[in-house]
């Protein structure tokens, strides 16, 4: 990776968030729509003048003077020969026509008409839509956000500038790890537990990674990748890079519109245009995006997940608890509690429909709270007996505590495989909780960071199947039904008791000494004692005065 490229995208974000906070916007709700979608409108620009002018540039000639060149009929092709994932612009659209035209009155307006112009001559492409079917554009008009008028102009004066001293050449070669990068460091601010009950907690490349490689092996040909509660696609993103950005196709849904516009740059940044199509703004519980011709929910072949723990759905409880979703909701649906709607334990729905949605052969890995895997309610059980009886469990892995920042809840990954399952045995079952390295995210909260040794450590025993003290185990399907269905390494792990030789001398020495200690704890307790009653028999009743 281009250690160069990344330092000037990264400065170009801090000067683009530094403007923001200039005009009133620093830790404003709206800063991360002025962020995002001008800095995809600079991407998206930059694509397009390189391809643009790739065949057709005179020496000497800039990208720009080399568009503008071009003759009316030979522009207007480029629309017809561009890639389908190379957004059009107008002549008059491109920044540096905008850095051109920044002095003439109401250039707040220009810049805005600009943007949902772009927006909607690209919408074919680039929208993302509702469970209802209605198209969210790529951009919105942005000056608005600047409560006083009078400075809207210079805002997107400002803004402009910055682009115009910026290009993206240099990065459109760079790989996955570098838009990974840049595209954690363009959203750290925005994507956090700060999003009241449907946060937004952003899922540790760590994870990510370590879900991915498990969940593929060899090299699919062409596939579907599915994540219902996709958040800003962290999940997906570490699948097609495993996979390949052109052997796969995504398909998504979150609740949150926020969600599905952070996921639409992902998806841009890492060459999977194409896929945008598939990205739905919805309840994917009660209204799920994808389904088949034959009805149904549609199947996958790769799903990956890290749903919602907790969350009060019980206005919509009894819609999911019907005799026409029994066939997702095998197991059950969680009754609303008399108190704490809040902690329904709405991730076991998310559970059962990655199950309904997986193809004959397909795979799924899927987060949950660790408490899931020895929970002893009849839903949970369920859930985990059905998964042992059709062999599709292929193994857990409990992660390291605080692996999220933004929640202190154990979590564990539970994988899924529906390929091969009458030839499989057993799970493999791997306590990783104590791997990794303690330390303080932007916002000073304390995670734990796994290193690439410790997620190959997780990743080399996984795939091996192999039993190691103290860290994995292998126990076969009738040894998990014995055990009541538990998914926890721990309860499989062999009970070693050391035992130490010593004399007769030394043993009479430490008993004395533990002797010792006992009676002078039994002193303290009983002088204790003393003190107590001693106080009591001062207490007396006091009748209130009315």
């Amino acid at each position: 990776m281009d250690d160069s490229i990344l330092i000037r995208t990264q400065k170009l974000i801090d000067e683009l968030k530094s403007t923001c906070a200039n005009y009133g916007l620093g830790n404003d709700g709206n800063e991360y729509k002025v962020i995002t979608q001008v800095f995809l409108y600079k991407y998206l620009n930059d694509k397009f003048m390189k391809y643009a002018t790739e065949h057709h540039l005179d020496a000497g000639m800039s990208r720009y003077d080399g568009i503008m060149a071009m003759e009316g009929d030979e522009f207007e092709e480029l629309e017809n020969i561009l890639p389908a994932h190379i957004a059009i612009f107008k002549k008059e659209q491109l920044i540096p026509s905008l850095h051109n035209r920044q002095n003439e009155p109401g250039f707040d307006k220009l810049f805005d008409d600009t943007l949902t112009e772009v927006a909607a001559q690209n919408a074919n492409i680039f929208s993302v839509r509702t469970a209802e079917h209605t198209s969210i554009l790529m951009f919105e008009p942005l000056s608005v956000f600047i409560t006083d008028a009078s400075k809207r102009a210079d805002f997107c004066r400002a803004i402009i500038n910055k682009l115009s001293q910026f290009s993206f050449e240099d990065a459109f070669e760079q790989g996955y790890d570098f838009y990974s990068s840049i595209y954690e460091y363009l959203i750290q601010d925005y994507n956090t537990d700060s999003g009241g009950k449907y946060a937004e907690y952003f899922t540790p490349h760590s994870v990510g990674r370590v879900m991915a490689q498990i969940l593929v092996d060899g090299k699919p040909k062409s596939v579907t990748c599915y994540d219902p509660s996709a958040g800003s696609g962290t999940l997906l993103m570490c699948l097609a890079d495993r996979i390949g950005q052109d052997k796969c196709t995504i398909f998504s849904q979150d609740i949150s519109q926020k969600s599905s516009g952070l996921l639409r740059l992902n998806l841009i940044l890492n060459g999977l245009a194409a896929s945008l199509q598939n990205v739905v703004q919805g309840n994917t519980l009660t209204e799920p995006g994808f389904s088949e011709k034959t009805g149904g929910l549609k199947k996958f072949d790769f799903i990956v997940s890290n749903p919602p723990f907790k969350l009060d759905f019980s206005e919509y409880r009894d819609q999911l608890d019907s005799k026409e979703r029994k066939s997702v909701y095998f197991a059950g649906v969680p009754k609303v509690p008399n108190k704490k709607k809040e902690s329904m334990a709405i991730y076991l729905c998310f559970l059962q429909h990655v199950i309904a949605s997986l193809s004959d052969k397909g795979k799924a890995a899927i987060v949950v709270p660790s408490g899931f895997l020895t929970a002893s309610s009849s839903l949970e059980k369920s859930i985990r007996e059905k998964l042992v009886k059709q062999k599709w469990l292929r193994g857990v892995v409990s992660m390291p505590s605080n692996i999220f920042a933004a929640t202190g809840t154990s979590v564990s990954v539970i994988f899924i495989d529906k390929d091969g399952a009458s030839k499989r045995e057993g799970a493999i079952l791997i306590d990783a909780s104590q791997l990794g390295t303690k330390e303080k995210d932007n916002n000073n909260k304390q995670y734990t960071r796994l290193s690439r040794e410790e997620e190959e450590r997780i990743i080399t025993t996984f795939e091996k199947r192999e039993a190691v003290d103290s860290f994995a185990v292998v126990p076969s399907y009738d040894e998990m039904e014995e055990k009541g269905y538990s998914f926890s390494a721990g309860q499989y792990f062999d009970v070693k008791i050391e035992h130490v030789d010593i004399t007769p001398e030394e043993f009479k020495q430490k008993m004395a000494a533990f002797m010792a200690e006992f009676n002078e704890l039994s002193a303290q307790s009983a002088k204790l004692d003393e003190e107590i009653r001693n106080q009591m028999s001062f207490l007396e009743f006091t009748q209130p005065e009315n």
